[in-house]
């Protein structure tokens, strides 16, 4: 029986201390009345007040344009507006008139101390309050003001307008929804005293690259709009309205609308979807009892079931004082235990389904310490639930060749028994086989995912070693072993006749077969055939261990890891670029050739491997390796989406007249600023879907709907973001509009998800994680399964408290 789990609360509990909430400022409003004091149907009000010294023409425009938007758009969503600079309307019983009070320019002091108490009492008492622009000056020394603003301007932030470009994270609220997704504007720009991004829920953020922040620059989080529940009521706060122009912007006026709308209960929306205390993180597996593999193995990948049972993987890798088996004339040589274990939310239980004899176990390769291959990959059958087959990605020992060195990578369909809750071993249907050499590590890849056509993708690494390049492009043709060149990934990616360093599609058939679908990057008779393979949908990827199918839109996202070097050489190319994309269509994505956004490397070839040669064409890119036995002329790269070294993420270069960048260190300009590099190995994550009829209680909320989950397997200063991509543009490279972290969410740290291995969303809306544990090729106590479930409550007001219902 599993053992009680451990729960962490993502986020310290809220602080009060900091944003000056009451304990009262809680999120979820459900079972709150609303007090019959506050007006109705008939007659929804909006008081807008400002500072008698507010500057004249911005004050008069935004008045006039808010009373022109209280007349806008249906009667149901229409208001009266009382425009003031008399803090004497600041009484209990007049405040109670007024579905929301709006702040306009309100510098210092504005509010008495019966006054601001007559606004907190009409907070409490389920009040709405929007702030604009200069109303973060308002009351400054009212811990209580704090919390409602949500953040105070830093004392040096920018006065003067400056065009920027806004990022518009939240597609729902009615704010934000129907904004641009990059938003150009100009205004004036505040910075922060103390960030409240996690505590509140930003809505939108400047891109502090398309202006001049001042010496006051928060980096890449810049919130710039937020709102959350607080103190019994609903506080918006948005940074823009500093000039007069904004007032008649008509994206600015939708903005202001919008937050209007759910300040004064004419609408509801999810103002809680981002504050991180609202999720919590579990540790679904405890360590496994001394000698067994009771709970985990070395964790590799997951699948879940319709019915939320989650199914994942150990690779091959024993305990870390298992002897290492050196020796190639050793029959045990690479042996290791893949695992099949279940996760049943229903009981609560783990239980082992199989445990497969793989290669993969430390000792083998050319360093005799570790090998990348075992059991890497899992996919449930569409259709599960009635024939119970799962297909693993895996290399069985059985296969190896021990005087050749290479082994046999397999596509398998078995068969899950519901009585025994096991894997048949004895159903294997073998699928899909290909060679790959194991004399030298890495690179196997693993992801597997089926689209809505029911077509299989298969993610594999390009089995090739990550020395005798200086970490550069991975294309010497030097070392061989066997007749293989093991450090030539022009041999396996750049090859169009090889399917090692592809993302295959195919499309399994009842009878164990495949077919192959129209779509893919080959036939199989291009130049009169035998130099192409029709199964392969992607080439040009290095070592992808996790893809996922947007079921949505049945696009592909992918995440593979570079290579070695740390700097960019202006001999070789670029620094090691580990990469995420977005595939929309059959294409090459580059690699050994090309990376990041289009970015070439040298070529190099024999006699002498030391001396570079041509820089490779991406647009037209050729592979002359004296190990390419397919075509020499190989499709146009197509750039991608998300790419980081250790200096940052998304370097770019200046570039000459052919289009080749400088790779000069001191010349580099990051265009993601959210990414760091080093130590660092992309796990590609899912698209959230979020299902409006699930009547879940720990789905994630409509907010994260279309955002595509990123993340590292390290969680030091690495990527573990949601972004959101331009649908566009997204399939040709186009790099995303708007990033947000994870990490206070989907906890790094320690106690925490260190090592990310794996993650998807279950059909209630939770997300699993794979913590992969601590060091390589073995499994630990850290090595474990996650869920991580929201707790937020749903959006405010709830039905009955809207103020026309």
């Amino acid at each position: 029986m599993r053992r009680k789990p451990q729960i962490l609360a993502v986020a310290a509990t809220l602080s009060i201390a900091l944003l000056g909430a009451s304990p009262t400022a809680s999120g979820n409003q459900e079972g709150t009345e609303r007090p019959a004091a506050l007006p109705g149907a008939a007659d929804a009000q909006v008081l807008v007040f400002h500072a008698a010294n507010a500057p004249t023409d911005r004050t008069q425009a935004a008045v006039t344009a808010i009373e022109s938007l209280g007349a806008e758009g249906p009667a149901e969503e229409q208001f009266d507006v009382r425009a003031t600079d008399d803090p004497a309307v600041f009484a209990t019983e007049e405040l109670l008139a007024y579905n929301a009070v709006v702040f306009l320019s309100a510098e210092g002091a504005v509010l008495d101390t019966d006054q601001e108490a007559a606004l907190q009492g009409y907070v409490q008492a389920g009040g709405g309050f929007l702030g604009v622009h200069d109303a973060a000056t308002a009351q400054p020394e009212s811990d209580w003001f704090t919390g409602l603003l949500g953040a105070r301007p830093a004392a040096d932030s920018p006065t003067d307008p400056q065009p920027a470009v806004v990022e518009v994270g939240d597609r729902v609220n009615p704010a934000t929804a129907d904004l641009p997704l990059e938003w150009e504007r100009s205004d004036v720009w505040y910075d922060w005293a103390e960030n409240p991004s996690g505590q509140v829920h930003t809505l939108a953020r400047v891109r502090e690259a398309s202006y001049q922040p001042g010496p006051g620059a928060a980096g890449w989080d810049h919130p710039v709009s937020w709102c959350r529940d607080y103190d019994g009521g609903r506080s918006f706060y948005t940074g823009m309205g500093g000039t007069t122009e904004s007032f008649t912007e008509a994206d600015f006026l939708a903005h202001l609308r919008g937050a209007l709308l759910w300040t004064s209960a004419l609408a509801r929306a999810d103002c809680q979807a981002t504050i991180t205390d609202n999720y919590v993180a579990e540790r679904i597996t405890e360590p496994n009892q001394p000698g067994e593999l009771d709970q985990i193995g070395e964790p590799h990948g997951l699948d879940i079931a319709d019915d939320g049972r989650v199914f994942y993987l150990g690779r091959a890798g024993g305990w870390a004082d298992d002897p290492l088996v050196t020796d190639w004339e050793d029959p045990e040589i690479g042996l290791g235990q893949g695992t099949v274990h279940v996760y049943d939310p229903a009981t609560d239980e783990v239980s082992l389904a199989a445990n497969l004899e793989v290669f993969g176990n430390k000792g083998g390769g050319d360093e005799l310490t570790k090998t990348e291959e075992g059991l890497l990959g899992i996919a449930l059958d569409p259709a599960f639930a009635e024939n119970g087959h799962v297909y693993l990605y895996w290399m069985p020992h059985a296969t190896i060749d021990r005087e050749n060195r290479v082994g046999e990578r397999r596509i398998s369909r078995f068969t899950f028994d519901e009585a025994t809750g096991t894997l048949e071993l004895a159903s294997e249907v073998p699928v899909l086989s290909w060679e790959a050499q194991i004399h030298s590590c890495c690179h196997a890849g693993g992801g597997l995912d089926f689209d809505s056509a029911g077509n299989l993708y298969i993610a594999t690494g390009d089995n090739n070693s990550s020395g005798f390049s200086d970490g550069y492009s991975g294309n010497n043709p030097d070392p061989e072993f066997a007749g293989i060149g093991f450090a030539d990934a022009r041999r396996t990616s750049g090859n169009t006749n090889d399917l090692n360093g592809k993302i295959l599609r195919i499309h399994p058939e009842p009878d164990g077969s495949y077919t192959v679908p129209e779509g893919n990057l080959f036939t199989g008779e291009e130049a009169g055939g035998g130099l192409t393979r029709p199964e392969i949908y992607v080439m040009g990827v290095r070592n992808p261990s996790r893809i996922a199918i947007d079921p949505a839109t049945d696009w592909l996202y992918a995440g593979w890891v570079g290579p070695d070097a740390a700097e960019p050489s202006t001999t070789w190319g670029p620094a090691k670029y580990d990469t995420f994309a977005v595939i929309t269509e059959a294409g090459n994505r580059g690699w050994p050739f090309c990376m990041g956004n289009n970015q070439p490397y040298r070529d190099r070839n024999l006699p002498d491997p030391t001396i570079p040669l041509e820089w490779y064409d991406c647009d037209a890119p050729r592979n002359e390796s004296p190990h390419n036995d397919g075509l020499v002329e190989l499709p146009p790269v197509t750039p991608n989406n998300i790419w980081y070294s250790p200096a940052g993420g998304g370097p770019d270069y200046p570039r000459d007249e052919n289009g080749l960048p400088s790779y000069v260190a001191e010349e580099q300009t990051f265009l993601l600023p959210w990414l760091r590099g080093g130590g660092q190995a992309t796990m590609s994550g899912p698209v959230y879907r979020h299902d409006a009829g699930t009547e879940s209680e720990v789905a994630w909320p409509a907010y994260w709907d279309g955002k595509w989950f990123v993340g590292d397997h390290y969680d030091a200063e690495q990527p573990r973001h949601a972004v959101v991509m331009d649908p566009a543009n997204a399939g040709a490279g186009g790099l995303p509009t708007h990033a947000e972290s994870l990490d206070d969410i989907i906890p790094a740290g320690e106690g925490g998800i260190r090592n990310l291995m794996d993650w998807k969303f279950a059909p209630d809306g939770s997300l699993y994680v794979l913590d992969y544990g601590r060091g390589f090729f073995n499994l630990d106590e850290a090595s474990a399964l996650w869920r991580v479930t929201y707790q937020g409550g749903p959006a405010t007001p709830l039905p009955d408290q809207l103020a026309r219902r």
